[in-house]
Formats: C-alpha cells, structure tokens, sequence
C-alpha cells in the first residue's frame, strides 16, 4: 500500500482464504528515497491535465516504473523478513499509487504495472481494485470495510462495532452481524498537519501536546460543524482539501490547533448519527491514534470506549496493506470487494485484475 503521504510502501504477509481468515503474518514498511517522492508528486500533477482516455505523458510513465520496483523491492525485503521464499506465496494484493480520483466521471486511476511486479516478484499480482466499482456507479472507497468485519468477526469484541481509520481524511466502518455500513466522516490529520507546518514547521502535531497547550474555540467550532456534508446520508466520501483552516485564522495558533483537533473528533462522533443503533465500542487505526489530544477529544464524545488498533491486538500501521492482501484473495475467487452499503454501488461487486508471474 503506498498512500497519499507518499511517504513509502507499507508491505503485509497475511494467511487468508478471502473469507472467514485473514491472519496478519509480517509487515515493514520502506521509505521513498527524494527521487521516488519527486517522482510521484510530478505524476500527481501531471494527472490533473489528462483527459480520461488521452495518451499517458512521460512523466507517469516513469514514476510507474519507479513505483513498481519500490514495490517489487518491499515484497522482496518482507519475504526476507518473514523467511519464505516467492514460492510459498499465492498472491500479492498491488493497490498502486492514486493520481486521480473522479468517481462522478466514473474514473480512477491508480498507476503500477502489475504485470512487471509480478514478473519481478516471481508472485501472481492482483491490481486496479476500484475501477469496476467506479464504473458501476460506486465511489471506488473506503474498499477497508469488508477486511475490517471479518476482523471484527474473528475478535469476539462486543458489537455493535465502528474501526474508523484516522488519516487524512476520516473513515468508519460500522459493523453489526451482517450489516456493514462505510462512508468518509470529515477531516482526519490534514488540517491539523498543515495548520502545524504553517505555525511551527513541524509535520505533525506530536502526540496532540501543541494542541493540548492550547483552548478549543467553540464558535470556530460550531462553524465548522455546520456543513450540510454531515447531514448527508452515506455512502459519501470526500477528498484531503475539503475542508480547510478558514474559521479558525486568527486564532493563537495553541488555539487553532486545539480547535482543529476538536473539529475532526466532533465530525467523527456526528457520524454516529447515520448509525442504525449506537456501536458499542470504537476502534482507531491510522495516524490519528498516536495523537492523545484526539483520541480524549473524542473518548468525550463517544461516550464508549475508544481502544486503539493495538488495544484490540491489531497493527494500526499495517491494516491496510493487510486488507489489500485480503482483497486480492476475494478478487481472485471473484467475491465482492465493495458493497452498497460501503460505496454506494447498486449491487456488490467484485473488481481486481490477475497478471500471471
């Protein structure tokens, strides 16, 4: 899994049957070297001019490349790591790098050459996960959900259950019996990371302690809170810009970065207002889990426990990668990836393309 940070490739080796097991084996995860980085981020804007169907300039070309063999390098390292060799693998789930997402065009576009990685690898690869979702009529995401139920399955955790992964942007996923209900809830770390950078130059709020320093601003906040994205019914989903720092400029920034904060646990609780009845507990991946200052800001709101992925013997850092390795399972026996209930789509639907090694 290689995500919007562009940071590195997270790589997981999972044991599963695309159904009822889905054991975490191993993970790693492998920094981009500047190069890659810059190579990705000139693809990025080079997708903003593409034309759907138009010819695919050099520049995406070459960070496809580049994306492949980081990826075919972390596969490499985890098998290493895990002592099996290419053989004793079935399958490796290739999510690639998204470059566009325009899902009310009925287009996504996630870049990486499945038939190289599995050429490289020696492993059969399962790519392009969204498209089919996308072209359904879905929006192509959250695609985490149906890993995170059978998580929450095999956990014998109380339900009803929520698994929210706090990165950018905020996501849940609801989970009672077989009722699995997904959608983007409202900002996640974006706006507190690039309130930090803009204020202290520091990429993130560490563990919440600039934000706890400062006073949540209750009239920013209530501005905020009033967007008619939180009254809309799910599915939706949402992109890492929109929603920004506006109501909160001229604010200390010890204030801006508390009400921010306040902002994503408050837009997180609002969710629980598209529940069919209230979860019982809540369980948080993602980067927002390290932030303490959130994690009690919305403890608050909940009014259930809020357990980290790690609380629940899960590794928050790697659950995606896991999930991608679980999804290609499914994909491969042509079981859904996504569902009305998580995408919007009219019907459950499989998707993924296998490229033989």
């Amino acid at each position: 899994m290689s995500g919007t940070s562009l940071d590195g490739v997270d790589a997981a080796l999972i044991e599963t049957d695309g159904v009822d097991v889905a054991r975490p084996l191993a993970g790693l995860t492998i920094p981009y070297d500047p190069q890659t980085r810059a190579l990705l981020r000139a693809a990025l804007e080079e997708a903003r001019g593409v034309e759907q169907g138009a010819p695919v300039p050099y520049a995406i070309r070459d960070a496809e490349q580049r994306l492949t063999e980081a990826h075919a390098e972390a596969v490499k390292a985890l098998l290493k790591k895990a002592g099996l060799a290419a053989d004793e693998v079935a399958l490796v789930g290739f999510h690639g790098q998204t470059i566009l997402h325009r899902p009310e065009r009925h287009w996504t576009w996630q870049i990486g050459d499945g038939t190289a990685l599995a050429r490289m690898t020696g492993i059969d690869v399962i790519n392009d996960f969204r498209t089919a979702d996308v072209k359904a009529g879905g929006q192509g995401a959250p695609l985490m959900p149906l890993y995170h139920a059978v998580l929450a399955r095999r956990s014998g955790l109380p339900t009803p259950l929520v698994l929210s992964n706090i990165g950018g942007v905020a996501q849940v996923t609801y989970i009672s019996g077989d009722t699995v209900i997904a959608f983007d809830t409202g900002p996640g770390n974006a706006p507190i990371d690039d309130w930090m950078q803009r204020h202290s130059g520091k990429p993130v709020d560490e563990d919440g302690a600039f934000a706890r320093s400062g006073k949540v601003n209750d009239t920013a906040l209530a501005k905020m809170l009033d967007n008619q994205f939180f009254d809309r019914p799910p599915p939706k989903s949402l992109d890492r810009l929109d929603f920004g720092s506006e109501a909160v400029e001229g604010l200390s920034p010890e204030d801006g970065a508390a009400t921010l904060t306040a902002f994503t646990a408050a837009s997180l609780a609002r969710a629980r207002e598209h529940f069919p009845e209230p979860a019982a507990i809540w369980i948080i991946s993602g980067g927002g889990r390290h932030n303490a200052f959130l994690m009690d800001q919305l403890k608050a709101r909940v009014n259930v426990p809020v357990l980290s992925a790690e609380d629940a013997g899960w590794n928050g850092d790697a659950m995606e990668a896991d999930g991608f390795a679980y999804l290609a399972m499914r994909a491969k026996k042509g079981l859904p990836l996504s569902l009305p209930t998580t995408t919007g789509v009219k019907q459950p639907m499989t998707g993924g393309r296998l490229h033989r090694h």
